[in-house]
């Protein structure tokens, strides 16, 4: 081997392997201050244990006999330290340290070098970050992992089971583009849905507008109105529901360019300059606002529930069934008409049918359609404000409408 190279993976083992070092005693220190007896050594142990492993793969590379004795070793002795001094514990983070700290050698020499930051960067996370995790713990709902796993079953294992070529007759797409868009609005909603609800579980009304809009603008402004009852001011309340209606435009500018290149190339601008004056309106009614800020705690139904994902599923399929029904026997026009209907219900299973479909209209048509069915959307928040938030949400509600009409207005005449 190059000398050079042996160097190379040399002093990479021994730097990530000091760094690990001292973040194991910065972690004695907070969590062990006054039960260091548990700890063989921090900083010169692990770069030592770093080193060793390193050497002991290049005296026998082909069969590993001298690092796996080097690796027995430290088991036995961890495990003398184990028996001895922790009988009322039973923690082996220190032990798993040291397997990962023995093991950048080989790492270093056999994988690319990712694989190896990657991992010393994992540790240190793991290391640093116990309180957060034992926080999380205790927040986390044991149902939700369940549902996530079940999920990930279905996106993993069963979509590329999935026939791609076998077009269904008359939806004109396959059983696997359909749950594919399941999977990708699913993952885009859970995305928000856990950042609403454990990053910020008891946040300001604003943020609360800007994370609900990626998780569902809808929802979001229901629940926002429905607080406005309880405020005597309702600046901040307009500035997040429009900060939500914000995030749907640049939500489904996101979707449309995973979906359909094309749609996206008529959409962009419009959405884009809608966004702009989103923004402007959240920005003037925000600096309005008093910065007393109380928060909000929202409850929110997990988006990957699996009967949520059929629902969806379902859904998509009826409204692209309905959608080719309109193109083909009332066109471009229908399509446009049936769009503000559409937009009084959920957006996303009629949107995703339009992205996805084969239809015998040109990408602008589709364009227009996604364009102005989010225009009826704003409509039905418009409808919402007024009739949960009462004369609080006056403004909201002008707003909204406005911004529907609008968006509507665009969406035909593009």
């Amino acid at each position: 081997m190059d000398i050079n190279l042996l160097l190379t993976y040399f002093i990479l083992t021994t730097v990530f392997s000091f760094l690990i070092g001292l973040e194991l005693k910065a972690y004695k220190m907070k969590f062990h201050e006054n039960d260091s007896r548990i700890f063989l050594g921090t900083t010169r142990t692990y770069t030592f244990i770093g080193i060793i492993g390193f050497v002991f793969y290049k005296i026998e590379p082909n069969n590993f006999s001298v690092y796996i004795a080097g690796f027995l070793a430290i088991t036995l002795l961890y495990s003398m330290l184990y028996y001895r001094l922790l009988a009322e514990k039973n923690s082996i983070v220190l032990y798993l340290v040291a397997v990962v700290v023995y093991s950048f050698g080989p790492l270093t020499n056999l994988f690319p070098f990712w694989l190896s930051s990657l991992i010393f960067v994992v540790t240190i996370f793991l290391l640093n970050a116990k309180t957060r995790l034992l926080n999380f713990n205790l927040k986390i709902n044991i149902y939700e992992i369940e549902t996530l796993g079940k999920m990930i079953l279905l996106s993993a294992v069963v979509l590329p089971l999935l026939p791609e070529d076998k077009i269904i007759p008359y939806l004109g797409i396959s059983l696997y583009k359909i749950w594919l868009t399941v999977v990708v609005i699913s993952a885009i909603s859970y995305a928000g849905y856990i950042v609403q609800k454990y990053l910020f579980p008891s946040k300001g009304i604003f943020l609360t507008g800007i994370i609900g809009g990626i998780y569902s603008s809808t929802a979001t402004t229901v629940v926002l109105s429905k607080k406005a009852q309880g405020l005597e001011k309702n600046h901040l309340i307009t500035a997040s529901v429009i900060a939500a209606t914000l995030m749907m435009y640049l939500r489904l500018i996101i979707i449309s360019y995973i979906f359909n290149v094309e749609v996206v190339k008529t959409i962009l601008i419009p959405f884009l300059a809608l966004a702009f004056i989103c923004a402007i309106i959240t920005l003037v009614y925000y600096k309005k606002a008093s910065n007393g800020v109380s928060n909000i705690e929202v409850e929110d139904s997990n988006p990957l529930e699996l009967g949520t994902a059929f629902i969806f599923a379902f859904l998509f399929i009826i409204t692209m069934l309905i959608t080719n029904f309109v193109v083909d026997n009332y066109g471009s026009s229908g399509l446009k008409f049936l769009s503000i209907i559409i937009g009084f219900t959920d957006i996303d299973p009629f949107i995703l049918s339009l992205l996805t479909g084969k239809y015998s209209i040109d990408s602008s048509v589709i364009a227009s359609a996604i364009i102005i069915a989010a225009g009826s959307n704003n409509i039905l928040k418009a409808v919402y404000t007024i009739w949960f938030g009462k004369d609080k949400t006056i403004s909201s509600f002008v707003w909204l409408s406005i911004l529907g009409i609008l968006t509507i207005l665009v969406g035909f005449f593009i």
